[in-house]
């Protein structure tokens, strides 16, 4: 069976076949920053990393663009409100280069330890402004645009083919349906190209209209064709971003070009809390810094690889904590088997385990839209086996043992990124190392405060807050987080 993959273009699933023969580009939508990363980002990211990998082991050459949207991203449906950085910004009192710089190396250490593959390219939207500035007097030549007082709006009346990945028509957004037309625009569904600034506004650009900032949507078509070419493959993100995001993306670059944007549309779904999106603007969601103090970043990860990454994916405390039971079997059977290689002979029986079987079941699922749970589920009927054989008494041959081994290491390892305890990233490594340490501080102070000892609790407590580290004593315990 050939690479099949659900097209949200096309509402169906499509058999794979690339632009270029062995090539593909890439590119996915990635994390404002200006807050910690937290398990959507997670489910998100280490799902189109499972994708990268998927397709890198069947042969292809992948160039893999995520960008990092640093300024533009405005608040509310309508990204008519305030511009996230700057909201940050406000409330930390830092300039807003300060928050991004901290947040960006933020996200990428939590995707460090969640052995997320650095994308090839890595832009900048506040980098790429001259890119955006040009792709917007193109469309302003193209009478697609217009200018009202010094910003610009896309006009989504002039492109036909406006609501064709969200399935929404320009009909449907009439005026007071979603937000109050400003007497700027000339239709509700116009989105922002360039955005003029107010004066309180930090972040701004000299341009032909006025001193001020791209929007958000522009970014990710300037950067994306900048990188990939005005087509490419595949452009993925998460499912709230199908619109408006994706669909004005595909509305101003296949305005400013006349061609295709991009071939497949892959979306992921949302992690929820109690059947809720979990989301930053909810409240309800868990920072991956807080999530790694109570269970190691590969848990997280076999976690999010056990919901396909078009399922929602349910969080609670439960439903991790047994993925992490049933990462614990996988990993008890690749340590046996390691045990049984270092203490095996070449002259031993050959185990009698049908390994193509098992390869053949994981790549039919990750063949068929990237089901991770039914390659887990290959993985768990493999270690059955695996386990019943090196359970005897047998002596069996060190190649038949390391034949296993490698297809753990091809299937559980590069495609999944699963490690079992060999061979973690050092962000990996370092989160559970803190983790473990942490523990052990605070239950040693614990001690100490049931001894009475009380200026040596607040000795720990404070030399702790000298490096970065705040305790916090509540009633149902201490805990502990980094400080900005």
């Amino acid at each position: 069976m050939s690479l099949h993959l659900y097209n949200t273009l096309s509402r169906q699933k499509e058999q794979f076949t690339p632009l270029h023969e062995g090539y593909v580009g890439m590119y996915v939508c990635g994390p404002t920053v200006y807050g910690h990363s937290h398990l959507g980002h997670a489910k998100s990211y280490v799902s189109f990393d499972v994708i990268v990998r998927y397709l890198r082991y069947l042969g292809y050459k992948v160039t893999y663009v995520q960008n990092i949207t640093d300024v533009g991203h405005l608040l509310g449906d309508t990204n008519e409100g305030e511009d996230r950085l700057l909201k940050a910004s406000r409330l930390e009192q830092k300039h807003p280069m300060e928050v991004a710089e901290f947040y960006t190396r933020s996200y990428f250490e939590d995707m460090d330890a969640l052995n997320v593959l650095r994308p090839d390219i890595s832009p900048r939207a506040a980098a790429h402004v001259v890119e955006q500035i040009e792709m917007i007097k193109d469309l302003l030549a193209k009478e697609l645009a217009y200018e009202a007082d010094g910003s610009v709006y896309f006009d989504v009346q002039k492109f036909h083919g406006y609501g064709k990945l969200s399935g929404r028509t320009v009909d449907e957004l009439e005026a007071g349906a979603r937000v109050e037309v400003k007497s700027e625009k000339r239709h509700p569904a116009d989105f922002a190209l360039w955005k003029n600034a107010q004066p309180e506004h930090i972040m701004r650009w000299p341009s032909p209209w006025s001193v001020g900032f791209p929007g958000w949507h522009i970014e990710c078509s300037a950067m994306s064709m900048k990188y990939l070419g005005e087509r490419f493959d595949i452009h993925g993100g998460g499912l709230e971003n199908q619109f408006p995001h994706h669909e004005c993306e595909i509305a101003q670059s296949e305005g400013a070009t006349g061609k295709q944007f991009v071939k497949y549309w892959l979306h992921n779904n949302m992690v929820t809390v109690d059947s809720q999106k979990m989301g930053k603007s909810l409240g309800n969601f868990t920072t991956l810094k807080d999530a790694f103090k109570k269970w190691k970043p590969e848990t997280i990860r076999f976690f999010i690889l056990q919901s396909h990454y078009r399922s929602t994916l349910d969080f609670s405390d439960d439903a991790v904590d047994a993925a992490g039971k049933g990462l614990e079997k996988l990993t008890n059977t690749v340590r046996n088997l390691r045990e049984r290689i270092n203490a095996a002979k070449e002259d031993g029986t050959p185990i009698g385990i049908d390994l193509q079987k098992y390869k053949s079941a994981f790549t039919a699922a990750m063949d068929d839209d990237f089901n991770t749970p039914q390659a887990v589920a290959a993985l768990f009927d493999l270690s059955r086996d695996v386990n019943q054989a090196i359970g005897s008494a047998a002596s069996f041959a060190k190649s038949s043992l390391e034949a296993i081994h490698d297809l753990y290491t091809d299937l559980a390892g590069s495609i999944l990124g699963l490690t079992f305890g060999e061979g973690q990233s050092s962000g990996a490594s370092d989160a559970a190392l803190t983790d473990g340490l942490m523990s052990l501080i605070i239950e040693m102070r614990k001690d100490v405060r049931a001894q009475k000892l009380w200026a040596i609790s607040d000795k720990i407590r404070d030399s702790l807050k000298v490096i970065g580290i705040a305790l916090e004593d509540k009633k149902e315990g201490t805990t502990w987080r980094r400080m900005q």
